[in-house]
């Protein structure tokens, strides 16, 4: 009996010294552990949970008001081409035969009320017939009032009985990387497609060292058919068009291209004002910097773009700039590459003066530019000295594009071909020369191939020259 008491006795005495150890200890611990969240809560609350913030949050991801504003400005394009066919050696030879018609899709925007539709250029590219159809399956035939090929735009126009639905441009430059963005457009034919995703780059060069082109790059989902297609913001305005995807299966692996809305919008007003783009230079030459260039040139700066060259008689020449500066800002737009200042430069006529921030000697420097005409360039290639045309000989010639010879240094050109001054070279193997940034055709001439160049004279007449 004695043992019993003893073992209860203990037994209570040990329950007692568990449960005043527990409050002395473990449940103080616990309450400092729940203490020190309560706390850390109204710390992170404004950023994670303010009512407001989830608010503007949910209002971002809600991509239907900008789904429902543009779905019906995104229209159908069809590009009909029409080529001949030979059945027989016979037709072959005389230019007979079977005549089939060809058909490729994309997409375009509505632009204006009144039918003005832009698109890609490859979309139109060789047509014989063009056809729109619009969200509500109405067809109309368009027509087209002009394009660029260098950024692949163009800009069509039907007429259409009714008012229709259309997207503002917005503002590519205040575009933010992060921001959801929708792709609306026609991918494999499927009518009113709608993709979400994010701006996942800006001022992407595709074109390696030419550095010709400046795209948005998304990975909203675009595949073949969304080329021309609209790539929106949440509040419904249009921030590029939809033009090219990397892809070695030619679907979309990942990521996508689209022409900034900026450089869109001068391209439609250029041809609706001027008949063609009005293309304005700095002129200079330059790269961008990286951390191996700035080492090689004993630079601090890694970020901006280098100028090594200054054109004579250009913009930049008369505004003092000089060999050796490093651009950082055009009219507060960061430079810190390139693709950057092409892409900027893009949205701007001759004439126009920018704000250019150049790092000169260590010090920074705000000098205004009055930008160039694209035709005072000149290059030197086979002995030839070749410009760019103005704006007026490209209308007086009633041409597409050419580049001028304006000095010649190599007799056989000159006595075997007939090229004189002042001819105008405006195709070579029956492809468009459309301005000095295509002479690298001329410059990787192979001496085992022959070469057809189309000239223009001075008094109108033209004239296929073979070279080999």
């Amino acid at each position: 009996m004695k043992e019993i008491l003893k073992i209860t006795l203990f037994s209570i005495l040990g329950g007692t010294l568990s449960l005043v150890g527990y409050k002395t200890f473990i449940e103080d611990d616990s309450k400092q552990e729940v203490s020190f969240i309560t706390q850390a809560t109204p710390l992170s609350t404004p950023v994670i949970y303010n009512s407001r913030t989830t608010n503007a949050l949910t209002e971002n991801t809600d991509f239907t008001i900008a789904a429902e504003k543009t779905i019906h400005a995104v229209v159908h394009v069809t590009n009909t081409t029409t080529y001949t066919q030979p059945r027989n050696i016979f037709e072959y030879y005389n230019n007979q035969g079977e005549q089939i018609q060809k058909g490729s899709t994309g997409s375009g925007v509505v632009i204006s009320e009144d039918g003005y539709i832009v698109t890609n250029n490859h979309v139109i590219d060789n047509a014989d017939e063009l056809t729109v159809t619009l969200n509500n399956q109405k067809s109309y035939k368009a027509r087209v009032i002009g394009f660029d090929k260098k950024s692949d735009i163009a800009l069509l126009k039907i007429e259409a009985k009714e008012k229709l639905q259309y997207i503002p441009f917005g503002d590519s430059n205040n575009i933010k990387i992060g921001e959801w963005v929708l792709a609306v457009g026609n991918p494999y034919n499927l009518n009113s497609t709608v993709t979400a995703g994010i701006i996942s780059a800006k001022s992407r060069d595709l074109d390696g060292d030419n550095n010709i082109q400046s795209f948005l790059q998304t990975d909203a989902v675009v595949n073949p058919g969304n080329s021309g297609g609209a790539l929106v913001n949440t509040r419904g305005e249009l921030i590029g068009i939809n033009t090219a995807i990397s892809s070695k299966t030619g679907s979309y692996i990942g990521y996508s291209f689209a022409v900034p809305s900026n450089t869109t919008n001068k391209i439609v007003q250029d041809i609706l004002e001027y008949g063609n783009v009005q293309q304005a230079i700095l002129g200079v030459t330059g790269f961008g910097l990286n951390n191996n260039q700035a080492n090689r040139l004993e630079l601090k700066d890694t970020q901006g773009y280098y100028i090594s060259e200054i054109e004579p008689n250009s913009g930049a020449e008369k505004a003092g700039l000089l060999a050796g500066d490093i651009i950082k800002n055009i009219d507060q737009t960061k430079i810190t590459k390139s693709s950057d200042l092409t892409g900027y430069l893009s949205t701007k006529r001759p004439d126009n003066t920018i704000s250019i921030s150049v790092i000169r000697e260590g010090v920074l420097k705000t000098i205004p530019v009055k930008l160039s005409d694209k035709s005072i360039l000149t290059e030197k290639v086979l002995g030839l000295e070749l410009k760019n045309l103005t704006n007026n000989e490209i209308n007086d010639l009633d041409i597409k594009s050419g580049v001028k010879v304006v000095a010649i240094n190599n007799d056989f050109l000159a006595k075997n071909l007939g090229l004189t001054k002042d001819c105008i070279i405006i195709k070579i193997n029956e492809k468009d020369i459309e301005s000095i940034e295509d002479l690298n055709k001329l410059k990787n001439l192979d001496s085992n191939s022959l070469y057809n160049l189309e000239v223009i004279y001075k008094n109108g007449n033209s004239k296929n020259w073979w070279l080999r």
